[in-house]
């Protein structure tokens, strides 16, 4: 479809991308596509061999979605919520369209979660299933779930995925009539309080985000994607799953990231697309260079999460062989908020997080007046659109903090908007590290820190990293008498927190530098590192 893209103020930073908004549902998309497309692939089982196992097509994958979405129907009611705790395996599609189908809420949880993040998930949802597997790299998770599963008497059951028996239970349930407006996700994002906040998203928010990605791509139609983010995050489960669904095409989620085996993928199964952060390309670029593959297939590769290095776009156009599309998004926008266009030019892939998405209202702000700034001046990014999330999760007052009356999405950010409505992102407003992709917030790192006995004041910052775009960095002032032991403090956030949150650098301090008010100047601490490192 034609798409207009209109200037709402040439004087000002506010752009809107127009596009249709369609009243669709995740279960009404699936029974469509399997009525047109039946007999096309639609879920392969990604190998680490870079095979693929096992295969559905369209109306096999209706199929079972059904079979278990009835089966849930029997034992939950709708709008209740249920969690699933996994790695990128089919058996998560298949929950994701069996909940959508039955009425249930999802709430994704990361496979890498320990005991305490995991409960307070299921206890902040009111998660009454857990969907799981045993083990993921090394994490112990039926043990955990069974030690979290004591102490929330609203989880009434614990399933294994990979048991076909407890997966798809008696399948005579009744499915209810399921509402655009229905809440089909809670995704939770850490905060700067510290506390996971639970965002809710709509089928509505969902599908039409993902459509709309799908059309600003330009992605092809009928080939297939390769799911290389988690599918517990809007990139994977909402950009990929769904954006595949409304390209009639394969969706094939990698269980674990190997640069080899995506490659053997996108030329075994011809893929056309995938969504990655820059580590990964990054990698596939490197292995491509190594072992040549037949890559005609694959035409675009989404890039969001971290800034695109010069030589990294070059290297995805002049080895992979695909178009750069950057990205700019937050979980509450479900998540798409800019994007590139497959004709961007060189200089605008690694300068900009593109223009508005489509059917997304873009704004610069000043965060204290709240009036739109002029372009090219610095402001917060702010967002307004039909993938706005609901709210957060039982928090109306942090909800009215982030969206305001008008409908405009603070995300916290600091960017710039040119006369083409081109955006830069330039700093945050939050607190935010940003490792390798994943948002990582120091108030959460800094509370676990601050219940080992030997710490009296630390702060956490975000640190430049060659690899990763930022490390976390922990800065600790002991208590009197106290030995400073990183590799014990390292071990105690290992404990109690997911591995990639655990700092990389750890340092003593003695004193910090303090703002007029008394509060640490994390800036400072920042500066002064890199000082003492570079070079």
């Amino acid at each position: 479809m034609a798409v207009e893209e209109r200037r709402l103020d040439k004087a000002l930073c506010d752009w809107f991308a127009d596009s249709e908004i369609l009243d669709t549902t995740i279960g009404g998309l699936l029974r469509d596509q399997a009525a047109a497309n039946g007999a096309r692939d639609a879920l392969l089982e990604g190998q680490s061999d870079g095979s693929v196992g096992r295969r559905w097509t369209y109306a096999e994958l209706l199929d079972d979605a059904e079979r278990l979405a009835k089966g849930l129907a029997t034992r939950f009611q709708p709008g209740e919520r249920i969690a699933v705790w996994a790695p990128n395996i089919p058996e998560w599609v298949l929950v994701e369209y069996a909940a959508a189908l039955a009425g249930l809420t999802l709430v994704t949880v990361n496979p890498s979660y320990q005991k305490r993040e995991l409960q307070y998930v299921l206890q902040q949802s009111t998660s009454v299933g857990l969907f799981m597997i045993d083990e993921f790299r090394g994490n112990p998770m039926g043990r955990i779930a069974a030690e979290a599963a004591e102490d929330l008497p609203a989880l009434r059951e614990v399933i294994d995925m990979t048991d076909a028996a407890q997966l798809f239970t008696d399948p005579t349930g009744t499915l209810p009539q399921v509402d655009t407006n229905d809440a089909a996700q809670i995704q939770y994002t850490s905060g700067t309080t510290g506390f996971p906040k639970g965002v809710v998203l709509s089928h509505r928010n969902l599908t039409n985000n993902a459509r709309l990605f799908v059309e600003v791509g330009e992605m092809p139609q009928k080939l297939g994607a390769l799911g290389l983010t988690p599918l517990f995050h809007t990139m994977g489960c909402s950009m990929g799953v769904l954006g595949a669904l409304q390209s009639s095409g394969a969706y094939c989620p990698l269980l674990a990231f190997d640069p080899g085996a995506a490659l053997d993928l996108v030329q075994n199964e011809k893929l056309s697309w995938t969504i990655c952060v820059p580590t990964m390309a990054v990698a596939m670029v490197a292995a491509q260079k190594a072992q040549p593959r037949d890559l005609s297939s694959l035409q675009r590769i989404g890039i969001g999460g971290a800034s695109v290095a010069p030589e990294l776009a070059r290297a995805v156009h002049d080895v992979l062989g695909a178009n750069t599309l950057v990205a700019y998004g937050q979980t509450e926008s479900s998540p798409l908020i800019t994007s590139g266009r497959p004709d961007d030019s060189f200089e605008k892939i690694i300068t900009t997080v593109g223009q508005p998405a489509l059917g997304c209202e873009v704004g610069i702000f000043d965060p204290e007046t709240n009036e739109v700034v002029g372009c090219g001046e610095v402001g917060e990014i702010r967002s307004r659109s039909a993938s706005t999330m609901l709210g957060y999760n039982d928090d109306p007052e942090a909800t009215v903090a982030t969206i305001d009356a008008q409908g405009w999405l603070r995300t916290g950010d600091l960017g710039t908007m040119d006369d083409q409505g081109y955006v830069k992102v330039t700093g945050r407003v939050k607190d935010m590290i940003i490792r390798g992709g994943e948002n990582l917030f120091p108030a959460e790192i800094e509370n676990v820190l601050l219940e080992h006995p030997d710490i009296a004041e630390c702060a956490v910052v975000g640190v430049p990293d060659e690899v990763l775009g930022e490390a976390v960095a922990a800065f600790v002032r002991m208590e009197d008498g106290a030995k400073f032991d990183a590799d014990a403090l390292r071990a105690h956030c290992r404990s109690q927190i997911s591995p990639q949150k655990c700092p990389a650098h750890w340092q003593q301090v003695d004193e910090w530098p303090l703002t007029g008010s008394g509060k640490i100047r994390k800036f400072k601490l920042r500066d002064k590192w890199v000082a003492e490192h570079s070079g």
